[in-house]
């Protein structure tokens, strides 16, 4: 589960902020606007691994819960000429 609070409430309350660290990343606001995230080790670790897999990755507590934004590609099918 993703967790966000302001600067003011982490500065508040930072034993809050990583508690809930542990359940998944903190995204960390400043004036409305995504600035930081906090993680625990354990999940910087698994995703900072060398041996890491883009499946290891992904699986990240909360990952699902990121809106990613992405523009259709445009991709055309070209079939070669075999004669």
């Amino acid at each position: 589960m993703i967790k966000t609070l302001t600067s003011r409430e982490l500065n508040q309350d930072l034993g809050a902020a990583k508690r809930a660290s542990r359940e998944g990343p903190v995204i960390i606001t400043d004036r409305g606007k995504p600035a930081h995230v906090l993680l625990s080790i354990e999940a910087y670790e698994k995703l900072t691994a060398q041996h890491a897999t883009l499946v290891e990755a992904l699986s990240l507590p909360g990952l699902s819960e990121i809106e990613l934004e992405t523009e259709p590609a445009n991709l055309e099918l070209q079939i070669p000429d075999l004669s």
